[in-house]
């Protein structure tokens, strides 16, 4: 299986785990995992940190000029960690500030563009998986597996309060729900690369499923594509 090399995207809602998903597989095929999601969060920190205005054309532009981004391989080497301008912005790009506007700005047609340019040269020696919101539609169409994750919102919704009770005490599971619906309508409804399942995709409902299930599956998806592939 580690012969040849692959794309592989992962799509979908708000804390369906397609990054727990995407780096599980990485590890497990010895591939470059390329958390999408967290690239728009840096830009977005970028943006909140230098006061930018992202309804300024102008303003975007001058700021992604001096916005760098590069992942880089944390102290246990399982992942790679989020760099922006030489600094690591991992912790604070969870924050939820960062959450209540990445989708506005990811929304923003230059920010895409700069984004996406960035990641399909990440991709060119294939061997990776990216997970995010148009992978497998705008960024890597052609890729050779593209899997869809969705879950129940009531799932989703435990999973991110969850997640975001364990850094920040005082937040609500209501606060969470609302921002997870405002998040999906946006990603959904956006101008620009809007979230949607590509038409050669699997979908993974994993409402009910456990990691390790969720892994099985997927890796009999990837055995399946190169098996096809070396026939």
């Amino acid at each position: 299986m580690a012969l040849k090399k692959i794309i592989i995207t992962i799509d979908g809602y708000s804390s369906c785990g397609k990054s727990t998903l995407a780096k599980q597989l990485a590890r497990e095929l010895d591939y470059v995992y390329i958390d999408s999601g967290a690239m728009y969060r840096a830009i977005t920190l970028y943006f909140l940190q230098n006061r930018v205005d992202w309804t300024d054309v102008a303003a975007v532009k001058a700021a992604l000029a001096d916005i760098h981004l590069e992942f880089v391989p944390n102290a246990d080497k399982t992942q790679s960690d989020i760099y922006l301008n030489g600094e690591n912005v991992e912790l604070p790009i969870r924050d939820m500030l960062v959450a209540d506007k990445v989708s506005e700005v990811a929304a923003i047609r230059e920010v895409r563009e700069f984004a996406v340019a960035r990641q399909q040269q990440m991709g060119e020696r294939k061997g990776i998986v990216m997970d995010g919101r148009d992978i497998g539609t705008t960024v890597f169409p052609h890729a050779e597996l593209k899997i869809f994750m969705t879950a129940d919102t009531a799932v989703r919704v435990e999973r991110r309060f969850k997640e975001l009770y364990a850094r920040n005490k005082n937040i609500t599971i209501q606060e969470v729900k609302e921002n997870l619906e405002l998040r999906d309508f946006i990603d959904s409804n956006r101008e620009i690369s809007p979230l949607r399942k590509a038409e050669d995709a699997i979908i993974l409902d994993n409402s009910e499923l456990s990691m390790d299930d969720q892994l099985r599956l997927a890796l009999q998806w990837v055995d399946d594509v190169l098996l096809v592939q070396s026939s």
